[in-house]
């Protein structure tokens, strides 16, 4: 279905990362003329740098984990010497074979993207953009570069998306001080990798390669790892990361990163100081905002350089919208995706559902994984919200027992009297795709009552939701209404 216009309606995008991809595909949907203006390639850092390769990343520490695991359900793994003897093999890991994949599958998401965008109409231009007034789009071949074409359009998008933060005094060179986009370029596994930072960039990268097989510390500044997260979920994890056998230094902030020969020596707050081979400095991002020409289009910025959006994307200036990490927004690829297409519903007269916050599904993808949705324990305990909760253990699950899985919980969060689904927490594997079922009974308003009475699979993981629902049964009370 298109809208109809008096007159064909134009938008353009800076940044062809989640947000601006689905604005643009939304757009194109909507009967838009469409312009996506991109430096790196569709899909942005998300796809090119970020969220694909990390993930392809985790999946292959995800295939270690089940390999050497695997003795524990009977499956044993032997090979033949000369002598016909068994021999066990050890686990061996190509980083640079991994490395290679990952990066291709990458390169090979953007393509997809950039045919997809193509097939729907959607003009795209390689080059750097930037704000011409609140009507245009001006593109350069750089940051100070020739400009070459200008766009004007009814309604502009920015989805530029952010960067790692750097430190003066850890500055990253690419070979042993890393940020996240750097680490794909290492050959073999770091003999001793160091990461700054328990955030959920820090506590992913440290999951995998200590899943991997390299040793791992991981320095935080706070009293837990993913400071902010659910209490009993970082719990698991920290629990899980030191039997892995991963230096986990709790409270402990890093003042400075230097190279070594070859390797790095971290010094802590108290003086001490950590060796290693590679440091991963996992301390935050900054937004892609600089040189935008965003203050001289009018649009509100705090202080960070971030976009002030409201909850349909729109900035200050009434026909220029905002998506992704770039905005004052959550951080996800997925939210910027949503935000997208919202922003384009909301400028061309589509039906458009506001975003909120405690609707927004994230998921970290350790191992473990940690999954949330809605309110918070937190929350409860702080009186913002008057809410009852139910954890029920994984390792009660008749299918976790039979996969040898030990650690996790299901936790549901429900409104007291009404029963209404306000929240959940699942801790196991494949949280991302647990958490749909809760995410839809926050998102429709479902009661446990009624998310206890679908269905599940026996045996299955999800039985463990509809088995915590049930144990938050609401008993009506007989009497004094009849």
């Amino acid at each position: 279905m298109s809208l109809s216009f008096e007159r064909t309606q134009s938008v353009a995008i800076i940044g062809g990362g989640p947000g601006g991809y689905e604005a643009a595909i939304a757009a194109a949907q909507l009967g838009a003329e469409v312009t996506v203006v991109e430096r790196a390639g569709i899909g942005g850092s998300a796809v090119i740098t970020d969220v694909v390769p990390s993930k392809t990343l985790i999946a292959t520490a995800d295939a270690a984990v089940a390999i050497k695991g695997a003795g524990d359900l009977g499956v044993q793994l032997f090979a033949r010497g000369a002598e016909g003897k068994p021999l066990k093999p050890e686990i061996a890991i190509n980083l640079g074979a991994v490395n290679k994949r990952l990066l291709s599958l990458a390169r090979q998401q953007s393509d997809d993207m950039r045919a997809s965008l193509i097939e729907a109409g959607v003009r795209i231009i390689s080059g750097f953009g930037r704000l011409d007034s609140d009507n245009a789009v001006v593109v350069s071949t750089g940051p100070g570069g020739t400009d070459f074409d200008r766009i004007e359009a009814d309604t502009l998008l920015v989805s530029t998306g952010s960067s790692p933060r750097t430190l003066p005094s850890a500055m990253p060179d690419g070979e042993r001080i890393l940020t996240w986009t750097q680490l794909y370029d290492m050959a073999s596994l770091p003999e001793h990798l160091i990461v700054v930072g328990s955030g959920v960039t820090g506590a992913e990268f440290a999951s995998a390669y200590m899943n991997l097989g390299a040793k791992v510390t991981l320095i935080s500044s706070r009293d837990q790892v993913l400071p902010g997260e659910d209490r009993d979920a970082a719990s698991v994890l920290e629990k899980v990361f030191t039997r892995g056998g991963m230096t986990v230094l709790s409270r402990s902030r890093a003042e400075r990163v230097e190279r070594q020969g070859d390797g790095v020596l971290v010094t802590l707050g108290d003086s001490t100081t950590v060796e290693g081979s590679h440091c991963l400095m996992a301390v935050g991002s900054i937004p892609n905002t600089a040189g935008l020409g965003l203050e001289e289009a009018g649009v509100q910025m705090t202080d960070s350089g971030h976009i002030q959006v409201n909850r349909v994307a729109r900035t200050s200036v009434p026909n220029i919208y905002a998506a992704g990490d770039c905005t004052t927004f959550v951080p996800l690829a997925s939210v910027a995706s949503m935000q997208g297409r919202t922003a384009v519903f909301h400028a061309l007269g589509d039906v458009v559902i506001p975003l909120e916050h405690r609707r927004i599904t994230s998921n970290i993808f350790t191992a473990p994984e940690i999954a949330t949705i809605g309110w918070s324990e937190q929350d409860i305990a702080d009186g913002l919200v008057d809410g009852v909760v139910h954890k029920l253990p994984l390792a009660a699950n008749p299918r976790a027992k039979m996969m040898g899985i030990k650690d996790g919980f299901v936790k549901l969060l429900s409104s007291r009297g009404s029963g209404t689904v306000i929240g959940g927490v699942i801790v196991g594997p494949r949280a991302s795709e647990l958490i749909y079922p809760i995410a839809i009974a926050v998102e429709r308003r479902l009661t446990v009552d009624q998310l206890s009475r679908v269905f599940a699979v026996y045996p299955s993981l999800s039985g463990s939701i509809t088995d915590a629902a049930r144990a938050m049964h609401i008993v009506e009370k007989a009497s004094e209404d009849r």
